[in-house]
């Protein structure tokens, strides 16, 4: 399978998982980190059900593919997620050393990887490969349809 293919193949299984999220009343979105050709974390927002600030998608997946590997380096594992990661996850996958980020939607206020601003231009020790705009308007809709019931 071609990467484009296996980009959106993974980016789905984060869709699935950010549907999760908003039939919990969560924002909607969802992240899967790929290993070998497999999944070996999956995670959605759980900041309103866990009730802490930092239990974004992203940073669950890290943790999750963190204890299935072993070890605080995640290498030859790519994030795919629904949303453009936040500072706060950009600083994750940085310090993870996670050599690949695949998004979806962009986060024109928060987007760490090239709207708001672009971590990879600051002097960080590590700069993954970043691809946006995988599925991005099925994304976007995820999330626009969540904060327009919520409204």
């Amino acid at each position: 399978m071609d990467r484009e293919n296996e980009d959106i193949l993974y980016m789905r299984e984060a869709l699935a998982l950010a549907r999760e999220a908003a039939e919990a009343d969560e924002v909607p979105v969802g992240a899967v980190i790929v290993y070998e050709g497999r999944i070996i974390a999956r995670s959605r927002n759980r900041r309103e059900t866990d009730k802490l600030a930092t239990h974004h998608a992203e940073l669950l997946a890290i943790e999750e593919a963190c204890r299935v590997r072993g070890g605080w380096r995640l290498p030859d594992c790519t994030l795919y997620v629904t949303l453009e990661p936040c500072p706060m996850c950009g600083g994750a996958i940085v310090m993870a050393r996670l050599p690949r980020v695949v998004y979806g939607a962009p986060d024109r206020r928060g987007g760490v990887f090239g709207s708001a601003v672009d971590f990879n231009a600051l002097s960080f020790n590590h700069r993954p490969e970043v691809t946006g705009g995988v599925l991005a308007e099925e994304c976007a809709a995820v999330l626009s349809d969540y904060f327009r019931k919520k409204r």
